[in-house]
């Protein structure tokens, strides 16, 4: 793609990088394809080439985002779908991201939706708002449907759709400490507690650190860690996202200079794919870039650890589980073998839905800040999940996990749960 950008403009380098992936796109449509929004409502605009000439045309003349630019932005998922298929390896995902930063810069929401965006960035990153508001979702829920009918408001009811009806206690799994090795120790890594995922299922990391201790795998669980950013650096909010990214960062170097990690475990996809871009995000900023890069390095989502491991097979379960690829596991992170690898390994006879390639529809916030979008593609994801007849779904993102589980009664677990039970470990309660 031809670009016509000034050298003032080349000067700031958020603008220089976009220009690089701007060019390297050669209008082919292949993306078109396999685009969630795309395939969902038919307008070139929801494509990511619609969206590539929308970012063009705004950064190329300076100006200010505008209410149709941010229709169509605010649209994409960033499920990277796109950039899997794209065959001139256009870069979709940071130039998205510069899309944002600009759009938050320069244009001035309206109120409800300012509104709904502030709430989600002050609750959501911090484990014990996020409780309080989940309990107090408890009032709320029979107004859910009259919420749905004002449209401004229409996040809130569906906010209140997705909260569940009870909240398992909190786990110790989230607590800062060291777990030690059972038996002579063959490694040590520290794991991310995360903001979300300890309060909707603590379960997971709890099964992850029983999994890796039996293994001889010490785990750490740092002091001082806060939200990974991503949920905040989607919306734009990139000062947000990086000061989180900055703690994360110190925190994981103290414990590398205290006593070595093999690895960073992150147990939700969404969180593994921003951590492990954590070098880029902070690339300009001089006392961090190199430590920033180190930590990316180390973060590795659990079952692609898991698979360095060499597990022993296992005994048919008898069960047959539908593996649900999240879009930031096989796009973001490129990690399409290792959990149904794992799963077989473990026993388990594994099927892959079709169309797999689509966005259940969660997306970080895009589930609330989009519902009706998002309630099409998860009616779409669950009717080829449920059309395999599995009798569990298996999946590496608590997003996906809390999307799916809502609507269909296949019960849906993280990857690690079965692999924690297949070896060694307890039953998951929810197919007790």
């Amino acid at each position: 793609m031809q670009t016509n950008f000034t050298a003032e403009q080349l000067a700031d380098p958020h603008v220089a990088t976009s220009e690089k992936i701007l060019r390297k796109c050669v209008h082919c449509g292949f993306c078109t394809a396999t685009c969630p929004t795309y395939v969902t409502l038919g307008n070139e605009l929801d494509s990511p080439r619609g969206r590539i000439y929308l970012i063009k045309d705004m950064l190329e003349n300076g100006r200010p985002a505008d209410a149709e630019v941010v229709t169509h932005i605010d649209r994409c998922l960033s499920c990277l779908a796109c950039t899997t298929t794209c065959p001139s390896g256009v870069d979709y995902m940071h130039l998205i991201d510069h899309a944002r930063m600009h759009i938050e810069e320069t244009y001035r929401r309206p109120f409800w939706n300012r509104l709904t965006r502030n709430v989600l960035a002050a609750v959501l990153p911090y484990p014990g708002r996020f409780r309080l508001a989940l309990k107090a979702a408890a009032l709320g829920r029979p107004f859910a449907g009259l919420l749905k009918r004002f449209k401004p408001l229409e996040p809130f009811g569906a906010m209140l759709d997705l909260a569940p009806r009870r909240l398992p206690k909190p786990s110790d799994s989230a607590k800062p400490g060291t777990h030690p090795a059972t038996g002579p120790r063959r490694g040590r890594v520290a794991i991310l507690s995360g903001c979300a995922q300890p309060v909707l299922k603590p379960e997971i990391n709890a099964a992850t650190i029983r999994l890796l201790t039996r293994l001889g795998v010490e785990v750490v669980a740092p002091e001082g860690e806060v939200c990974c950013g991503s949920l905040v650096h989607h919306m734009g909010r990139e000062a947000q996202a990086l000061e989180a990214a900055r703690r994360n960062v110190d925190v994981w170097l103290d414990e590398i200079e205290r006593g070595g990690l093999d690895a960073i475990i992150i147990t939700a996809s969404g969180c593994g794919t921003t951590i492990k871009d954590y070098g880029f995000m902070l690339r300009l900023d001089l006392a961090y870039a190199g430590k920033a890069a180190r930590v990316s390095a180390l973060a590795k989502d659990v079952t692609e650890y898991l698979a360095t491991l060499d597990l022993p097979q296992q005994e048919a379960r008898g069960l047959t589980v539908a593996y649900h690829s999240a879009c930031s596991m096989q796009h973001g992170q490129k990690i399409t073998l290792a959990p149904k690898t794992l799963l077989k390994k473990a026993g388990f006879v594994v099927r892959d839905p079709a169309e797999g390639h689509l966005c259940c529809g969660s997306a970080g916030t895009y589930n609330i800040l989009q519902p009706e979008i998002s309630g099409k593609l998860k009616a779409r994801k669950v009717k080829n999940i449920e059309a395999t007849k599995p009798d569990l779904i298996a999946t590496g993102n608590i997003g996906c996990i809390t999307q799916i589980a809502t609507g269909t009664q296949i019960p849906i677990l993280h990857t690690v749960e079965l692999l924690d039970w297949a070896y060694g470990g307890t039953k998951p309660a929810v197919l007790s």
